[in-house]
């Protein structure tokens, strides 16, 4: 018995040093919906993406000040009422989201990228390098550049 409890222990500690050492970066938690995002509006969608919005700002709201702007972008992301208006507050969120990454000098992983669509002018992040526009959708998806490895 006392084994199985010091096994347990012991996968309790690493479970919790685990989630200590994601809790350092906290943009991540936010990157998840955010990638979700930018996928809908590539597609030409905004299905789930009122839901999601919702996500990003609960958890910018955890960051106190500094997650402020992500959390109104997030809030008029989540009621924008056209494809149109959500890429518009996508922009708006892309740009608040990457300038608190490097800000605090964020880790997103080695496979998330700014990219930037010369054609709208706007930036956002994504993981992989095969460009997925979110704001010219499928007319134009691969518009765009890698500008360099998000923070």
């Amino acid at each position: 018995m006392r084994y199985v409890s010091r096994v347990f222990l012991v996968l309790a500690l690493l479970v919790a040093a685990r989630g200590v050492a994601r809790a350092g970066d906290p943009v991540l938690a936010l990157l998840d919906p955010y990638f979700r995002i930018q996928t809908q509006l590539t597609s030409d969608t905004t299905e789930g993406i009122k839901g999601d919005a919702a996500l990003i700002a609960k958890g910018a709201q955890e960051l106190g000040d500094a997650g402020k702007s992500i959390a109104t972008a997030a809030d008029m992301l989540g009621a924008a009422p056209s494809l149109a208006e959500a890429r518009a507050a996508f922009s708006k969120l892309s740009d608040a989201v990457i300038a608190y990454s490097d800000r605090v000098k964020a880790n997103p992983g080695s496979d998330v990228h700014t990219m930037y669509c010369p054609m709208e002018k706007k930036s956002w992040l994504q993981k992989g390098d095969t460009v997925r526009n979110p704001y010219l959708g499928k007319a134009m998806s691969d518009c765009g550049e890698k500008k360099k490895k998000a923070s």
